[in-house]
């Protein structure tokens, strides 16, 4: 059976947007690599930004950034950055992660839906981003020390100065 190993421990950053991961968090599915119950372990480490779901805000009022599919989207955000995997299969383990979370069938079919049609744009934007080094991390040793400081541009200006500058 799938499960997360461990409880979310997030803080949020001051650009209002993103969060920063304070402890490792793990998600560990079922036969994600064969058709047999091996179990295949994602771990989103210390130091990882996300922004929960990426949903347009628009569309907040049916689906916030923030629900009981969270869990599920810190996983996902891990999988777009990191890339270890096809985007096929992380959008499997969302909603794989989402069923884990008893996310009602109605969201969860949707928010699957919706990743599948238009997570191709994020997955390549993500490639690009890291061939040019924008990160996704926050130095390890400031989060121990307490020092906790974002850079001064919100990763959404930093994203799309960068991919206005590379059109």
């Amino acid at each position: 059976m799938s499960s997360f190993t461990n409880v979310l421990l997030v803080s949020p950053l001051d650009d209002g947007e993103n969060w920063i991961i304070m402890r490792d968090f793990s998600y560990v599915t079922n036969g994600y690599r064969t058709k047999n119950k091996d179990k295949y372990s994602i771990n989103v480490p210390l130091g990882f930004i996300t922004d929960f779901a990426s949903i347009p805000r628009p569309l907040w009022w049916l689906f916030p950034k923030w629900g009981k599919y969270g869990n599920a989207a810190v996983i996902h955000d891990w999988l777009y950055w990191n890339q270890s995997i096809p985007r096929e299969k992380a959008d499997l383990i969302l909603y794989k992660a989402m069923t884990t979370l008893d996310v009602d069938n109605f969201s969860k079919r949707l928010i699957y839906l919706a990743v599948r049609i238009c997570g191709e744009s994020s997955w390549s934007e993500n490639t690009k981003l890291k061939q040019k080094g924008v990160t996704k991390f926050i130095d390890l040793t400031k989060i121990k020390a307490g020092q906790i400081h974002y850079q001064k541009r919100p990763i959404r200006t930093r994203i799309q100065s960068f991919l206005k500058n590379h059109r």
